[in-house]
């Protein structure tokens, strides 16, 4: 029996058409070839995709490092992959990542009316900051600020490893693998 593996990774120069195309699809075109080429490089900037194994670009994440804090910049699961879980996925890899580079918090900002999004973040501890009126120049929506504190603690690494369960037995009802 194949199961569909999945790959999270960097990505490389070849596939920023498909991150392009994604973006589009999902974000409408919020960056270019050129900006994600610029994150790709960057040294403050953490980009991460998942992907189908032998197969196109599914999800994409990134944050940059500033001080202390990481600011989720981006985040996106191509539709026709919503709903199982790889979102929980993509997030728990940033806030694993951010973990890692010994980051204190982590901040985003999500429109109001991104149901399906707020409900992730809040799953992973994420708490309303604020709100910036009409901060989506396109539709004029507003943007919640949300932060997630505590990342260097002892109960986020726990926090972590719970996630990871509940993320692997999702994946597993749709019969999705993760390569590692």
């Amino acid at each position: 029996m194949f199961f569909p593996r999945l790959i999270l990774s960097t990505p490389n120069n070849t596939q920023l058409p498909q991150l392009v195309e994604l973006d589009r699809m999902c974000l409408g075109g919020l960056w270019t070839k050129k900006g994600y080429q610029r994150e790709l490089y960057s040294q403050n900037s953490s980009l991460l995709v998942l992907s189908m194994e032998f197969g196109s670009i599914i999800g994409c994440g990134c944050f940059w490092s500033i001080l202390e804090e990481a600011h989720i910049t981006l985040f996106m699961i191509h539709p026709d992959y919503q709903g199982q879980g790889l979102g929980q996925l993509l997030l728990h890899s940033l806030l694993k990542e951010a973990a890692n580079c010994e980051l204190e918090r982590v901040t985003l900002e999500v429109g109001v009316y991104n149901s399906s999004a707020i409900a992730i973040y809040q799953k992973f501890g994420f708490k309303l900051a604020g709100r910036r009126k009409g901060y989506y120049q396109e539709t004029g929506e507003d943007a919640l600020i949300l932060w997630r504190r505590g990342l260097n603690c002892p109960q986020f690494q726990e926090s972590l490893s719970h996630w990871w369960l509940c993320i692997s037995r999702r994946l597993s009802q749709y019969d999705l693998q993760l390569i590692e």
